[in-house]
Formats: structure tokens, sequence, C-alpha cells
């Protein structure tokens, strides 16, 4: 399932749209200003969880339920300061849509392909749910169906996704839409611009994260530069040095997997392969025992982790559609036209 380390992929840069004066904040009143510390301070809270006590972490199950856990948070976070700017929707400029339905439909996208190489792999749980009902029948007259069991899910979970290969594109155009469009005239906007600009790239490089691990391929993870200016930038220069530098040692070992728990049952999947094809003798007997024990539970931690990790991202996917549909909803009552960039891309 892992390919071999590839190169990296080339530091993407965007510019600063707040450059001239980010530093002051003075083009602000209080209230906006604060409501935009609020989220900036809010987001650089959320990034700094990405980086664990132990780095071992990174990449397990778990770590990415809590990364798109933080992806819904961070969304949320944006629909609640739309609504605390009090920023009708008559009063936004349709470049503003652009970029708020923009990449909505591109996360929709994204998240659909996730969920369905995660539920393939959720699928191979029969295949070693068979293979060990077999094994825990000590029947040795059954091995061979067990055996074969086992062989089936290590080609099943070998496979490639179609969906997941869709990933790449999608990052791309991600990366294309982080220069943000300039904001004149509107306190309210730039709040709204700046405060989805950090939201933006949190979500594309979290989102490279994922697809770099279920594809298996380390050319799906971004090395993005943002400005220093921005009060959120050294966390997440510094989170993402820390996961990316621990990525691409997990990549470089050359393992069939890069998910962690994935990668335990693949090593008890081969232990007890080899026992199998070597057959299991009198002297084997408590080795072998062990090994289906082991196997059993690194099997339903994989399970349970994938159950989870899909219901967060079936939440990120409502997240990010009502958002989506609220704002479509609110300028079709107001009498607005919906953007011609998004016509057709409705979900």
């Amino acid at each position: 399932m892992s390919r071999p380390q590839e190169p990296h992929r080339p530091f993407f840069h965007f510019a600063n749209p707040f450059r001239k004066n980010s530093h002051k904040g003075s083009q602000f009143n209080p209230k906006l200003r604060s409501l935009l510390n609020d989220f900036e301070t809010a987001l650089s809270k959320k990034l700094q969880k990405l980086v664990p006590n132990d780095k071992g972490d990174i990449l397990s199950l778990s770590w990415m339920k809590l990364a798109m856990e933080s992806l819904s948070d961070i969304h949320c976070d944006i629909k609640n300061l739309i609504t605390e700017l009090d920023l009708p929707v008559t009063e936004w400029d349709e470049k503003w849509m652009d970029v708020y339905l923009d990449i909505s439909v591109k996360l929709l996208d994204i998240s659909i392909a996730f969920t369905s190489e995660l539920t393939r792999l959720n699928q191979g749980h029969l295949l070693l749910q068979y293979g060990l009902h077999k094994l825990e029948s000590d029947s040795p007259e059954l091995f061979s169906r067990a055996s074969s069991s086992l062989n089936s899910w290590k080609q099943h979970i070998g496979s490639k996704n179609p969906r997941v290969e869709t990933c790449r594109p999608i990052l791309d155009n991600l990366v294309e839409s982080l220069n943000l469009p300039k904001v004149k005239n509107s306190s309210k906007g730039k709040v709204l611009m700046r405060a989805m600009c950090g939201a933006k790239v949190a979500t594309t490089y979290i989102c490279s994260v994922f697809a770099a691990a279920l594809s298996g391929s380390s050319k799906n993870l971004l090395d993005l530069t943002v400005p220093n200016t921005l009060p959120w930038a050294q966390v997440f220069s510094d989170v993402q040095n820390t996961v990316n530098v621990e990525i691409r040692n997990i990549f470089s070992c050359g393992k069939f997997t890069v998910v962690r728990e994935l990668d335990a049952v693949d090593a008890c999947v081969k232990e007890l392969s080899t026992l199998l094809q070597d057959g299991v003798g009198t002297s084997e007997r408590e080795s072998f025992k062990n090994s289906v024990s082991d196997l059993r539970k690194t099997e339903e931690k994989l399970s349970q982790g994938l159950d989870n990790l899909l219901k967060v991202i079936d939440s990120f996917f409502k997240v990010v559609l009502m958002g989506r549909d609220a704002l479509l909803c609110n300028l079709r009552k107001a009498g607005g036209a919906v953007p011609d960039s998004v016509i057709g891309k409705n979900v």
C-alpha cells in the first residue's frame, strides 16, 4: 500500500493580502479586533494539539481523528464568526462567495474520497474475522482456510482505490486558491478573509496528510509557507515541520502501510502466515496461540479506529455542507444570484 518515498514536493508560498497592516491591527475597531484575535488564538491552540507528546502517535487513527475533529472545529468557528460579524450575505463581495463556496465543494469531494478509502479498508474486517474464527477453532484442518483468508485480506488492503487518486488534483486546486482576494472598503470583509486564510491553510495541510496516508504516497504531503506576520504562522510552521519529518521517516522505512494500526495488523498477519506455512507443531503451539491473540487485539483496535475516524469525517462533511447550504439559501432569500463560478458545482 505504501509506495517508495518520492522527492519532496516544492514549498508553496502565497501572498499575505494583509501585509501592509497586519502588524498593527489598527484598521479594525475593538470589536472586530477582538473577534479576529479570538479566532486566531483558537486556531493556534487547535494546531498545537496536532503535535503529540509521543511522535509515534502521528498517523495513528486516533491522531488522524483528532486532526479531523480540529478541522471541524475550525470550520464551525468560521461559521460562528460570520454570524458574529453580522455580515449579511447581501454585503458579501462576489469574490468572497467564490472563496467560501469553491473551497467547500473541494472539501466535500476530498471527504468523499477519504470516506471511500476508509470504508474499503474496513471491509477487510470480515476477512480477518473469518480467518480468526478458523484459527481460534484450534483445528489444523481449518488452518488452510484461515491462511487463504489472511492472504485475501493482504490483497484487498494492497489494492488501489481510484477515488483516492482524485486527491492530488484537489490538493493542487486548494493550494492555488490560498491566495485570497484583496478586500477594499470593508473592515468586516477583511476580518472574514483573514480568518478564512487561517482556516484554508490548516484545511489544505491536514487534507494533504490524510491524502498521503491513505494513498500511501508521500508526494501528496504538502509543505506550505505562510507569511510570518500572521499570529498563528510560527505555530503552524512548527507543527508542519514536526509532522512532516515524522511522516517522511515512516515512508522511508518502506512499510506496507504508513497507518499505524494497519501496519500492526499487517505485522501480525505476516507472522501468522509464516507459522501456518511452516506448520504448527507441538513446539510452536504456544507461539501460535500468542500470535492469534495478538492479531485479535490489533484487528479490534484497527476496526474501532476506522469506525471512529469515519464518524468524524462524516461530521466534517456535514459541517462543510451545512455552511455551504446556509450561504446559498441566504443568498437566494435575499434575491441575489448564485455566482457564475459556482453554477454547476452545487452539491
